[in-house]
């Protein structure tokens, strides 16, 4: 019948993509105009990027044949087309595929902070979930922790860039102020194990800590130890190349009902490290 939909429609699915993305502007997510455009709003490339699959991926959703897409590939394309919730279980329905229900870890973005990412131009923020993944960042916190958009989706996480074998957080050694790597080290794990205790049935946090404990000797050691998470690593300290390393105030927010976190990196004004975080917003962007 005419005007019907279904659930895992793959034509409805190309339609409301194609729709969804010619509304989006480069300016909305933070990307450059570029030169003059022969369609509205995104470039398929860009979706690409934005959600970390390739733009074949992309046409081919768009064109009524993609592969069936996980959940973590529609959060991601929730997010690069800064759906609201209400459209992010409809690309779920469209997709035949069940949202996150409540045993697993929440990683839909509000699109509130994703306008409230946008708007921080002047400090270094991210937003992580349960599982410690990068579910959005602004160009700021790019330019200290490195090119994110060149780690892979499924290892943008964390635990991964801290302890994974071909893993990096940011483009240096992250210590806490004091110069520890071990405080550091102890407050991830801990976090993990809270995490997997709040969701045992989250197969890709059960998963990840299984991968972590046979590559990674410091993180299976911290996990047989049952760390417990007594505060915040409130100071982290970076390496950051054409800047020098400088040592920032991390305050993590609590979003409330989604389990996740908004991360800020600031400086006290006046202090050396405020000159160094000034310098980063210079050059920190040129060398991403």
């Amino acid at each position: 019948m005419l005007g019907d939909v279904s659930r895992g429609d793959p034509s409805e699915l190309a339609a409301a993509l194609r729709q969804w993305r010619e509304r989006v502007t480069p300016g909305d997510v933070g990307l450059p105009a570029g030169p003059r455009r022969r369609t509205p709003g995104l470039r398929r490339e860009e979706v690409g990027q934005l959600a970390g699959v390739s733009v074949d991926y992309v046409v081919r959703l768009e064109q009524g044949r993609g592969p069936h897409p996980s959940t973590s590939v529609l959060g991601a394309l929730a997010r690069a087309l800064r759906l609201t919730t209400g459209e992010t279980r409809h690309l779920f329905d469209l997709a035949g595929v069940e949202p996150p229900g409540s045993g697993q870890v929440a990683d839909i973005v509000r699109p509130s902070l994703l306008r409230l990412l946008d708007r921080m131009h002047d400090l270094p923020a991210m937003l992580v979930d349960a599982r410690s993944t990068l579910l959005a960042w602004n160009p700021l916190l790019e330019a200290l922790y490195g090119d994110l958009s060149a780690v892979p989706r499924e290892r943008r996480n964390m635990l991964w860039m801290r302890f994974g074998p071909d893993g990096r957080e940011g483009r240096a050694l992250v210590v806490d102020g004091d110069g520890r790597r071990d405080t550091i080290d102890r407050s991830a794990v801990a976090r993990a194990r809270s995490a997997l205790a709040r969701y045992p049935g989250d197969r890709y946090l059960r998963a990840l800590v299984d991968e972590l404990c046979r590559t990674s000797p410091v993180f299976a050691e911290l996990w047989a130890q049952r760390p417990v998470q007594e505060g915040r690593v409130d100071r982290k300290t970076f390496d950051v190349p054409g800047v020098g390393r400088l040592t920032l105030d991390c305050d993590s927010l609590d979003v409330p009902g989604d389990d996740q976190h908004l991360v800020v990196y600031s400086a006290a004004p006046g202090t050396r490290d405020a000159e160094l975080l000034d310098l980063l917003r210079v050059v920190g962007l040129q060398t991403v």
